[in-house]
């Protein structure tokens, strides 16, 4: 729809952009707050705008033939409206995937790098490795130091307690060890 609306100046994707964009400047004013403040908000300010949004882009694609670009722009949406809508009954969901893309840009940046791996075994480790690495991330972690002490443990752990050297529970017993010393 965005390209439809800068590089062939189709006047009726600059509105749906229009449109898309009174929602996103609405999420805006409440990026970083609490799931239960933002799912008020959203209930409040933003479901109008999207109701709104929805009842535009039904009626504009019943006056455009199905080969049209923006017909099949807003056939694309539309297919999809009840997971873009998704957020707007939970405060914990971003209207974005932004965070997700950049977590993953660094698996499409060294895929040439992981082209290689040795074996399909090697490409599962590496995957495993990248998994264990970005949960240290998402839990607050230093993944460096979280790594190495896990290793320099790990064999004299016992497999029944292996749950305790996970990032979540790795960082809580850290903090209690700092406390007592």
């Amino acid at each position: 729809m965005f390209e439809l609306a800068e590089v062939a100046r189709a006047p009726l994707a600059a509105e749906a952009v229009r449109r898309i964009d009174q929602v996103f400047d609405a999420e805006r004013a409440v990026n970083r707050c609490p799931a239960a403040e933002r799912l008020q908000h959203r209930q409040s300010v933003v479901a109008p705008l999207v109701t709104n949004l929805h009842a535009w882009m039904l009626e504009t694609r019943g006056r455009l033939s199905r080969h049209n670009d923006v017909a099949k722009a807003l056939d694309y949406a539309l297919k999809r409206w009840a997971a873009f809508t998704r957020f707007l009954s939970d405060g914990r969901i971003c209207l974005t995937n932004n965070a997700a893309e950049r977590a993953l840009r660094g698996v499409a940046l060294g895929r040439k790098a992981w082209l290689f791996a040795g074996s399909d075994r090697g490409g599962e480790r590496a995957a495993m490795m990248y998994a264990l690495i970005t949960t240290a991330k998402l839990n607050d972690v230093d993944p460096r130091a979280w790594l190495a002490d896990v290793l320099a443990r790990i064999a004299d752990h016992p497999a029944s307690k292996l749950h305790e050297l996970l990032p979540w529970n790795w960082v809580r017993k850290m903090e209690r060890r700092k406390a007592a010393a």
